[in-house]
């Protein structure tokens, strides 16, 4: 992955509160390198190992398996701090000033004086946060993998799993579908055998090593659906090795193994043989969607897991579908739509099948990794989003895009292939209840989901650098524009920025809305300000996001830090300090946008829904000349509307490049 550090590294988490999964945040791609972690010396062997691998896709088996270097990597890596206390109270009212009344904050202010007493109930629980941290590789990490992602009960379909939208493939017939997707297959082997291999190169960010632990948690992974709380199962590591993928068509799994007796990867060629064995072999379209099952609220979900496991073939086929390496769907065709929606089409299929008629029931949701090939060329990925963030499954996809742009090397040895193995299921009354249960819930969400994506063709991320803007700051900027002039105010708006500098590293908040981005938006259609005065008042509060953001990606933002104190204060068994209990706190925490920068090489964009009720989720790739947006929202909310966003979004824009174009530069 290649890189000019533009604002955070994008990442991706979802939030507590009233919704589900944050995303992440605006920077560019970071680079990749091979790392020496400070302080160790490297052996002439290891170095010339890690210096084995040329840029381009090689067969990653000749290179010699180097045990150890990920875990040395990952020791050098900093612990992530506890900001001081202080510091993120004072923030934090800063934070709230845009986005709550002067009332409001006159007695949030109040409760902040009180929580920051010294010897007072913030400074306990500050201690409490920093012996934690003392006594843990992270002291945030399994915080946030359980309130963040497996203690949040909505269903992950839409409400926190990420889908990618991929170029539309051509394909002349079945033949084309199934061939892609053999390459597809061979293309994420070529990947994982980096990451057994504990080759791949590491990444940085403004000359920062980066923690690579996702890498090893989004291959033989999957979520299981627990009463209270979900757990995840990996199988990546250890003597028994996941073997195979599951593949999915007409409702039907099927476990591929995906490797010979030797340890050699099956070719395409191969790959392509055993697809149409499967395509074959379930032809009716009649089979009850069981995969549809994992669609439905948590709570409901894992109730109707625990009875699907009491029949021993289903527990058998279950523990395949859990145990395989990722999971590729073979979709039916999308119904034909105008160019103009497809876009918007694929996106809402990436995220939730289209509905039980559709694809849905072609899905095991709670997979880390499902690649989507449909027949008619439509294609992408949906992923479970508490494994990892979004740009390890972008670094993936992006060098599993470029491996199947490669012409084959010739015809692969014929040699016999065992038939791969069918995922029967024995559906009885009450299973088939809570189908149906959950085919009904998971129709009214499909109902609901309000998708547009849009290319935004006037310009790229070329353009706010000629003017020495961060893109990414560009880019919120007009969307704090766009927001205000729908709505007359400013919103709590959440975007991610990625703590990988530290190990174990997740994500926190980028609050784009700020007391400088208020200040512009609201002199952008001021008759009373000069086009030179709004301009510089642009550039400060681009420049205001780029400071919060290296704030942000160096563990000082406000967001994880008032999380810690929070959960600290239920860990102690003491009660929860006012200061979380006011009215400002959940306006803070009720994130009206909730939005990510996911940059890709590949011309792709990654979608999400809404994480409130009344939001938007808006994610964008900005490529050189133009910006890849995918922005969601809610039919059931009559308040939002994803097109009517997306016109406003493309005005502000448009009348951001006008207005620096027609103000010289000066001096802030």
């Amino acid at each position: 992955m290649s890189c000019t550090l533009s604002s955070t590294q994008p990442c991706f988490g979802p939030r507590l509160g009233h919704a589900r999964a944050h995303r992440e945040a605006g920077m560019e791609t970071p680079t990749s390198r091979f790392f020496a972690p400070s302080g160790k010396v490297l052996s002439r062997h290891l170095l010339c190992a890690l210096q084995a691998r040329p840029c381009g896709l090689l067969k990653q088996t000749a290179l010699n398996k180097i045990v150890g270097r990920f875990q040395l990597h990952q020791e050098a890596l900093p612990h992530l701090p506890v900001p001081p206390l202080q510091q993120t109270l004072d923030r934090y009212l800063l934070a709230l000033e845009p986005i709550i009344s002067p009332e409001e904050l006159s007695h949030t202010q109040q409760l902040v004086a009180e929580f920051r007493k010294p010897g007072g109930v913030g400074e306990r629980l500050q201690k409490g946060l920093e012996r934690r941290a003392k006594k843990t590789e992270n002291w945030l990490s399994d915080w946030w993998l359980k309130t963040a992602y497996l203690e949040y009960r909505l269903p992950v379909v839409v409400h926190s799993s990420p889908g990618v939208v991929l170029p539309k493939q051509d394909f002349l017939d079945r033949q084309g579908q199934l061939r892609f997707a053999a390459k597809l297959i061979e293309g994420i082997l070529d990947f994982k055998a980096m990451i057994d291999n504990e080759t791949l190169p590491v990444e940085y960010m403004g000359g920062k090593p980066l923690c690579m632990n996702q890498y090893y948690q989004i291959l033989s992974s999957c979520r299981i659906p627990g009463p209270k709380r979900d757990s995840i199962v990996n199988y990546a590591k250890g003597k028994k090795q996941s073997r195979h993928i599951t593949v999915v068509h007409n409702f039907q799994f099927f476990e591929l193994d995906v490797y010979h007796s030797d340890g050699s990867p099956l070719t395409a060629d191969q790959l392509f043989i055993q697809l149409e064995k499967i395509w074959n072999t379930s032809l009716q379209t009649n089979k009850e969607p069981i995969g549809i099952l994992t669609t439905n609220h948590r709570n409901s979900w894992a109730k109707a897991y625990n009875n699907l496991l009491k029949d021993k073939t289903n527990k058998e086929s279950v523990r395949a579908i859990e145990k395989s390496i990722c999971t590729v769907c073979l979709d039916a065709p999308m119904p034909r739509v105008s160019e103009d929606i497809y876009k918007s089409r694929v996106a809402a299929q990436m995220l939730h099948g289209g509905g039980s008629r559709l694809n849905s029931g072609n899905r095991w949701f709670d997979k880390t990794l499902q690649f989507i090939v449909a027949e008619d060329g439509s294609c992408g990925l949906v992923y479970e989003h508490a494994p990892s963030e979004g740009p390890p499954i972008v670094a993936l996809l992006d060098h599993v895009v470029e491996f199947t742009k490669k012409p084959e090397t010739g015809k692969s040895p014929t040699v016999h292939l065992p038939m791969p193995k069918k995922l029967r299921f024995n559906i009885t009354p009450e299973i088939k209840n809570d189908i149906e249960n959950a085919k009904q819930n998971l129709n009214i969400m499909v109902e609901d989901l309000d998708i547009k994506v849009m290319v935004f063709h006037q310009f790229g991320k070329g353009f706010p650098k000629s003017e020495k803007i961060s893109p990414d700051a560009f880019i919120q900027l007009a969307l704090q524009l766009a927001y205000y002039r729908m709505y007359g105010r400013a919103c709590a708006t959440y975007e991610s920025a990625s703590l990988r500098m530290f190990r174990l590293g997740r994500t926190d908040t980028i609050r784009s809305a700020s007391v400088d981005s208020l200040k512009f938006v609201k002199s952008m259609d001021s008759p009373d300000k000069s086009d030179q005065e709004k301009a510089d008042l642009l550039r400060k509060a681009t420049q205001a996001h780029r400071e919060y953001t290296d704030m942000a990606i160096r563990g000082n933002a406000i967001d994880r830090h008032l999380l810690g104190l929070k959960l600290q204060a239920i860990e102690d068994l003491v009660s929860i300090p006012e200061l979380f209990m006011d009215t400002a706190y959940a306006v803070a925490m009720h994130f009206n946008l909730s939005t990510s920068q996911v940059p890709a090489k590949t011309d792709c964009v990654m979608c999400f829904g809404p994480v409130v009720p009344d939001g938007y989720g808006v994610c964008y790739n900005p490529m050189e000349e133009h910006i890849n947006f995918a922005i969601s929202a809610f039919n059931s909310c009559a308040d939002t509307n994803a097109a009517r966003m997306a016109h406003y979004l493309e005005k502000a824009l448009l009348d951001m490049r006008i207005l620096l174009q027609a103000a010289p530069k000066s001096k802030l």
